[in-house]
């Protein structure tokens, strides 16, 4: 009998996702600081692989592994060609478009040229396309919350869940605005960016 493969992603959701597949009947013993990358038992109709993030929807895409537990930013950045059967209602956190204190929504959106920083750039383009913003989109790995801090970007577009960083990171004693944020009256102001 063929095992039935489920890739499942190493970072922030693993712990929530091993959890979650501990439930299942008849699943290996999945052991939160295992190192293995591929886990299965000989009794088990599972077999379970760690991979890398950004890697679980090619996984499926390709038949290497019949299901995958993926961020949902994954899925808008990536493309791939696959299902979305179930929000698993783990590893909660928004997508928000950011920038420095002072920055109005308004004077974000007259300005001639927007330029945004992101790990997401085909989330990010396809998202100002839609509204018919025009914007230089930059693609950095990481310390994107610097971007606008040092004159590279306006803002950011990024994955928040507690916005403890933008918070830390900010040029001013006020903080990043954005959709997402632990300050929610602030959030609530700038939450306008998105309505464009």
């Amino acid at each position: 009998m063929k095992k039935l493969t489920i890739a499942v992603p190493t970072g922030r959701l693993k712990d929530e996702a091993l959890v979650l597949l501990g439930r299942m009947p008849h699943c290996p013993c999945l052991s939160i600081d295992s190192r293995k990358l591929v886990i299965e038992e000989a009794s088990s109709p599972w077999r379970v692989l760690l991979t890398h993030p950004k890697d679980v929807s090619t996984y499926v895409e390709y038949g290497v592994a019949d299901l995958g537990i993926v961020g949902k930013d994954i899925i808008l950045e990536r493309g791939n060609e696959i299902y979305e059967l179930l929000d698993l209602r783990i590893g909660k956190c928004v997508m928000v478009l950011a920038a420095p204190e002072g920055v109005t929504p308004e004077t974000f959106w007259e300005k001639g040229r927007i330029r945004i920083a992101t790990k997401y750039p085909n989330f990010t383009r396809h998202f100002l396309q839609e509204r018919g913003v025009a914007a230089e989109v930059l693609f950095l790995y990481g310390s994107i919350e610097l971007a606008p801090n040092i004159g590279l970007a306006d803002a950011i577009v990024d994955l928040v869940s507690t916005g403890k960083t933008l918070r830390e990171s900010s040029p001013s004693p006020d903080g990043w605005r954005s959709t997402a944020s632990a300050s929610r009256p602030r959030a609530e102001k700038f939450r306008n960016l998105w309505k464009r």
